[in-house]
């Protein structure tokens, strides 16, 4: 018999605006749909620099990550999607603000755009607590 796939759905976070989910747990494993800096109470992309947007997708990834019974500090890798790789030093300082001394693999990919015009997007995979 395979192991259940669990649907993860909070409203700490923006709500997935497409066929996917915000994350699927497998097992003690959490695979998290990458975040924008979207603002799941207004819906507006958060204001300021890319260090301001890079806090509002992880404060995102953080609100899913607890609803699947994990946190910023249980994540194994990260996939950071950035529009203007020029940002790379200012989104990694905030990016750093928020994991501390924890130290997941991480991967930076340059895109053309992003959704709703965020300048970034995380993705995660995680372990449940």
């Amino acid at each position: 018999m395979g192991q259940e796939l669990r649907t993860i759905s909070t409203e700490g976070a923006p709500k997935a605006i497409g066929p996917y989910s915000q994350a699927i747990v497998a097992g003690d494993l959490v695979f998290c749909a990458g975040q924008i800096a979207l603002d799941p109470k207004t819906g507006e992309i958060a204001s300021g620099d890319i260090r301001e947007q890079t806090r509002r997708a992880l404060d995102n990834l953080a609100a899913v990550l607890e609803a699947a019974g994990s946190g910023l500090d249980r994540v194994t890798k990260t996939t950071v999607f950035l529009s203007d790789l020029a940002e790379f030093a200012a989104m990694n300082e905030a990016y750093e603000e928020r994991f501390g001394a924890h130290r997941p693999a991480r991967s930076t990919v340059p895109v053309g755009s992003l959704p709703r015009g965020s300048r970034v997007e995380i993705e995660c995979i995680a372990l449940r607590r």
